[in-house]
């Protein structure tokens, strides 16, 4: 290669492929590298079948940094922690002073500070980018947020303003966020809002499907609806298009085969811990990762919907006719109302008694929860319709009782045996490629929703 790239892209996972390509597509040649050299190849392939675009790979981490026009940047799209650590130890062996390295990964900012100090150090240049939107975003236009270096950041905004998300009226989805670990901290707190949107919409997905009876033609019909409405957006979007998915491998839709059971990857959890650090209130966010962590117990809630439903307690309390138009606009009202409190949330950031608690365990030392040992068990049940009638006439009457209604919500998700979980799961699959398990067959799975939803609208 006679002539040196413009930039570096180290990390070629799904996210790092896409945005390598994107890059190279907005007219900037590229040069990449991943320690599993069979990913550069694939990379390198799959630039020639979309368009013959200026990707260049390489196998080993000198040739690939030397390639580089100077001063260098290389952006890193890997796991957050020890592997970004050992990928900055590997190419800083070979950048020189006033090189540039970018962590696009989901890192926790206080790393990306720490970083910064070492490598100012060396005599490099260190930047913390949030990049947002998933593999779709990566390849066609993601919401960027750097933070750090502002030499290092005037280096490459060029690119960043041509490869970011185009928003009419607004211009590209980028801007420099600030020093340090800015960059990070607001693609953390951004994603601690995600976290509270998808568990929002979950939530309303239960309802409607529970409660309200309605099928997955009508869950897409009524998504794709509020989609063109005040709650337009990229999860209500997405959301539509998984209710429209069939199972390619039995009856049926893929959104009832997906498993209960929310993955995470710390961004929520730091976001929760940074509130709790700046004593600010975040209980819509807390509650998503209370219900991801909650998700995670399905051995345990299986067991203990049998518990309940031997005590007459079945998984929907109420099977009451209901006008099910009234029921979708106030479902819709009110998920539109909680966003609105999530997103303020994240721009802001007993001596007899425990006496019976020892009982309880001295019963059953291996009591998975105090909730399924059978006196705890009995007196909830028969005390829950009061607790709801009290919970509700406090909603009605606008007095707030979050530790009532978390306790409430704690209890009625440990006692389901499914979850609306599968639909965040399958959210994840779908801008992410976290993958799924499915209720019916082992292994973990992936699906192309986006190429399937688009066909099934073509």
């Amino acid at each position: 290669m006679a002539t040196k790239t413009r930039i570096g892209l180290a990390g070629l996972a799904v996210m790092g492929q896409n945005l390598a390509l994107n890059i190279a597509e907005k007219g900037f040649p590229i040069s990449v590298y991943n320690r599993t050299t069979s990913k550069v190849d694939e990379t390198v392939e799959r630039a020639k079948k979309e368009g013959n675009l200026p990707v260049y790979g390489f196998h080993d981490p000198e040739s690939f940094v030397q390639s580089i026009q100077k001063p260098r940047v290389v952006i890193m799209l890997v796991k957050a922690g020890a592997p970004v650590d050992q990928t900055i130890k590997t190419l800083s062996a070979y950048l020189e002073k006033g090189d540039c390295i970018i962590d696009g990964g989901n890192e926790w900012y206080e790393n990306t500070e720490r970083r910064e100090k070492a490598m100012a150090e060396l005599g490099l240049l260190y930047l913390g980018m949030g990049v947002s939107g998933g593999e779709e975003g990566a390849r066609n236009g993601p919401s960027l947020m750097p933070g750090g270096s502002f030499e290092a950041y005037k280096y490459i905004e060029d690119i960043l303003l041509k490869v970011a998300a185009q928003v009419p009226n607004s211009g590209p989805c980028v801007t420099y966020v600030g020093k340090g670990g800015s960059g990070n901290f607001v693609k953390m707190i951004h994603n601690g809002i995600e976290y509270g949107d998808m568990q929002l919409i979950a939530e309303a997905y239960d309802v409607l499907k529970s409660v309200g009876k309605l099928s997955n033609e009508e869950l897409q019909s009524v998504f794709a609806e509020w989609n063109r409405g005040e709650l337009l957006s990229f999860l209500i979007e997405i959301t539509a298009d998984i209710f429209g998915i069939k199972d390619d491998k039995g009856d049926g839709h893929l959104v009832d085969k997906v498993l209960d059971k929310t993955g995470m990857k710390g961004t929520g959890k730091w976001t929760v811990q940074q509130a709790a650090e700046l004593s600010v209130a975040a209980p819509t966010i807390e509650a998503s990762l209370d219900a991801r962590f909650l998700s995670g117990l399905k051995e345990e809630r299986v067991e203990a919907a049998k518990v309940f439903k031997s005590g007459g307690f079945g998984d929907v309390l109420s099977d009451q006719p209901v006008d099910k138009q009234k029921l979708i606009d106030d479902v819709r009202k009110a998920l539109y109302a909680a966003k609105i409190c999530s997103y303020a949330q994240g721009m802001n950031l007993i001596p007899i008694f425990l006496d019976r608690i020892k009982k309880a365990y001295d019963r059953n030392a291996n009591l998975a929860n105090l909730l399924v040992d059978p006196e705890f068990a009995k007196e909830i049940i028969d005390r829950q319709s009061a607790w709801r009638r009290v919970v509700c006439l406090a909603i009605n009457s606008g007095i707030s009782t979050p530790g009532m209604s978390a306790s409430l919500a704690y209890f009625d998700s440990y006692r389901r045996e499914r979850l609306p979980a599968n639909l965040v799961q399958a959210q994840r699959d779908y801008f992410g490629a976290h993958t799924y398990e499915r209720t019916d067959m082992e292994g973990s799975f992936h699906t192309e929703w986006f190429k399937l939803a688009k066909q099934s609208r073509s």
